[in-house]
This record gives C-alpha cells, structure tokens and sequence, in this order.
C-alpha cells in the first residue's frame, strides 16, 4: 500500500493529520490511508473507515467536519449523512468514506484504489 508518510517519516499533509486523529478519536475502525496522488484527479489522499452502526458512522462524520473546520481546513462537502450507512466527505485534497461494515465489504474500495497499475503510466 501507498504510505500517506513523506520521507521524514512524518504525515504528509497537516489536513490528512486532521483526518487520522478525528477518525482515531471518534473510535473509526479499520482505518486505511491510501495515496492517490498521480492515480486521480480527485485528491491525493482517500482515507477508508467504518462505523460500528448508522448512529456511530454519523458521528464520526460529525466530529470529523468540526474537526477539520476547526483546524482551519474550511468547510468540508459531505453526502449521504442522513442514512449513514456511507457518508462521503470532500476535504478538499483528501477524500474521506465513513462506512457501515457490510456496506464497506460490499464496495471494497480499498482493493479497488490499492490494486498496483497494470502498465506503468497508466492513469485512472
């Protein structure tokens, strides 16, 4: 897997730092950062979590928005907040999805965005 560390052996970017703590202080399970950057367009960071039930996975998108509205990375875009069973938030340069286990497994997008490029150079 990409690791979302620069060489220093330090997180990248302050707003993906953002990200991990919230997810880790809100108790998100099965967190995954996956480096994007020069596989998309969209950002170059998608971070993967779950919630332990539609309650939980509605929190942790909560507290993830004051999150990063308080660390100065502005408004965050968020969709599917009222079912949560998948809430999408658009940080800007980091994607972020908030997931129900059995919806999760049912996307796998992880295995999607970790799988290596067939041929070198190859753009998704």
């Amino acid at each position: 897997m990409p690791s979302p560390v620069g060489n220093s052996g330090s997180i990248a970017s302050p707003a993906l730092r953002t990200v991990l703590d919230s997810l880790d202080d809100s108790k998100a399970e099965n967190i995954i950062p996956i480096d994007i950057q020069g596989k998309s367009s969209l950002g170059d960071y998608m971070v993967i979590a779950s919630g332990r039930s539609n309650r939980h996975v509605a929190a942790v998108a909560d507290h993830l928005l004051k999150a990063l509205k308080d660390a100065g990375h502005g408004m965050a875009k968020v969709e599917g907040l009222p079912g949560a069973d998948w809430v999408l938030i658009d940080a800007g340069d980091i994607i972020v999805h908030v997931f129900r286990p059995e919806v999760r497994e049912f996307y796998n997008l992880e295995k999607m965005w970790m799988t290596p490029d067939l041929e070198e150079g190859t753009v998704h």
